[in-house]
């Protein structure tokens, strides 16, 4: 038989424990989530509200940024109320300057004589703008580096659209086949001359409606090596001045269509 021992002492009552409300603790902070959500769909909405008001331009630079943030580069020179208008002409943002340019040209007077003779692409180099000759010779006097006044109009308007982008330009001249006159022949001036002094004379005038010094880094002469037609090299089509707006970094694959 175990013997227990007996003590007079009472037993230390036993503290009923404290229930604790777990609910009550995580409602204490539901509000500041709350808010925060408040805030940012208000941030959201103002955003919204800003580039609703905002220029073509504008929406053009931040859809640039969003599509590809690292290679975005915003263009030399704020703009007005130091709105960072205006593009850097990327592989991203390559049919967005093209449509720039399309719509500068469709608010031209008599658009509507040459629209076909005004092709847009987008190669491995950048944005190519094809002006086409016609037999008559709509963009050059034929024969002559001199432009036309139809030339001139649509020189002023690519001028104006170009200055706005910090990219550099080439421009290119290019010729048909067709043998040069045989007194200018016998002269020494052909077909690679016409085609260099055609892309200079484009040069000068891009100068005179606003395209920054230093902008065009490449005037070329191709004659009739590059012919836009190899099929009918005599097409006047091939006898062209080709304004090219140069990526900042690698192009896209090359597409092409005409301006419609």
């Amino acid at each position: 038989m175990i013997a227990t021992k007996q003590t007079d002492e009472p037993e230390a009552p036993i503290a009923p424990r404290k229930r604790i409300d777990h609910s009550r603790q995580h409602r204490g902070g539901a509000w500041k989530v709350a808010y925060a959500d408040f805030v940012t769909a208000l941030m959201a909405l103002f955003i919204v509200m800003w580039m609703m008001s905002s220029t073509q331009k504008v929406k053009a630079s931040i859809s640039g940024y969003f599509r590809d943030p690292r290679g975005y580069t915003r263009k030399l020179g704020a703009g007005p109320g130091n709105a960072g208008e205006g593009v850097a002409m990327h592989s991203q943002t390559a049919k967005d300057i093209q449509r720039q340019i399309e719509l500068a040209l469709h608010q031209m007077r008599d658009f509507e004589k040459f629209r076909g003779n005004i092709q847009m692409s987008v190669t491995g180099e950048g944005v190519r703008i094809d002006l086409t000759e016609t037999e008559q010779g709509l963009f050059f006097i034929t024969g002559s580096p001199h432009p036309t006044e139809a030339g001139g109009r649509l020189l002023q308007v690519l001028g104006a659209q170009l200055t706005t982008m910090p990219n550099t330009i080439a421009i290119e001249g290019h010729t048909d086949a067709r043998p040069f006159r045989w007194g200018d022949a016998y002269n020494g001036y052909g077909n690679w001359e016409l085609s260099v002094d055609r892309a200079n004379a484009a040069r000068k005038l891009l100068y005179n409606y606003g395209v920054r010094e230093g902008q065009i880094v490449e005037v070329r002469g191709y004659a009739d090596q590059r012919p836009l037609n190899p099929d009918d090299l005599d097409d006047s089509r091939n006898r062209r001045v080709s304004v090219v707006v140069k990526f900042q970094q690698e192009g896209p694959e090359k597409s092409s269509e005409s301006l419609q």
